[in-house]
């Protein structure tokens, strides 16, 4: 059976890029930004080579072959739930499971909806509400109350596919952040810093028929288990705790979006 074919769980072989660099996450601006909202520290993205023709139909044998490939396996990065400290994965991956994230949004005009309903005022301010919680989440504000509370008023606002399109779920992280995340008063933080992530992490090209710009990445939110459960992205749930890799079928590359949820560098 040649390499790559169906069934050839070889058939993929990658490679580590470390050369790779994320701009958006080094920036000053943005590394500061992650320290108000208790994510620095705790957020990686990692760039990956691989060698055969990428085909969205067979993602789960791409990625079991990821987590098994013996270049991935001393480089992936996952902080320990015990020290808290960086580590490589090392455990032998038993299954993976992985869910498609739609990856489709071009603009952030996307978010304009959140001036026209009242949950950011015209100057950017994000329009406040009395205290309460969801989940472990303080909500004080319009923007969290339409994130986080179902039964709200505006939770419409995004419909239940606005919600899943990748651009939303960065945002949304961004928003909610780590375990002593200060929340912002205005908006722009929130849509720069998605915006860079997302120009960062996504690919396009111009459609050379249409000549419209397309994105040709796809997207997967990915958890890998050893034989005691989940090890990756770590052995605690919590919904800012998460691994999006999004795969450049073009450049044969795949980025790796890492956080844990805790609490990020203060100093």
């Amino acid at each position: 059976m040649a390499a790559g074919e169906p069934g050839d769980l070889d058939g993929y072989c990658f490679r580590y890029l470390p050369q790779k660099t994320f701009q958006c996450l080094s920036a000053p601006d943005t590394a500061s930004r992650l320290r108000q909202w208790s994510m620095l520290g705790r957020v990686a993205a990692q760039a990956f080579g691989f060698d055969q023709t990428f085909q969205a139909h067979r993602r789960d044998d791409f990625l079991t072959a990821f987590f098994k490939d013996p270049n991935v396996i001393p480089n992936l990065k996952l902080l320990s739930d015990s020290s808290g400290q960086w580590i490589t994965l090392g455990a032998e991956v038993k299954k993976i499971e992985a869910t498609n994230v739609p990856c489709t949004q071009l603009s952030m005009s996307f978010f304009n909806r959140l001036y026209d309903e009242d949950i950011v005022r015209a100057n950017g301010h994000i329009i406040k509400c009395l205290d309460s919680f969801c989940d472990s989440f303080p909500i004080s504000d319009e923007l969290r109350k339409v994130l986080l509370v179902e039964d709200s008023e505006k939770y419409e606002v995004f419909s239940q596919p606005d919600r899943e399109e990748f651009l939303f779920c960065l945002f949304k992280h961004l928003c909610l952040g780590g375990a002593l995340c200060q929340y912002e008063d205005v908006l722009h933080p929130y849509l720069e810093t998605t915006k860079l992530l997302y120009k960062d992490l996504v690919s396009v090209r111009k459609n050379p028929q249409t000549k419209k710009i397309q994105i040709t990445s796809s997207v997967f939110k990915v958890m890998a288990y050893d034989s005691n459960g989940v090890c990756y992205p770590s052995t605690k749930s919590h919904e800012q705790t998460f691994s999006y890799f999004i795969v450049d079928p073009i450049k044969r590359h795949v980025h790796v979006l890492y956080h844990c949820y805790g609490v990020g560098e203060m100093s």
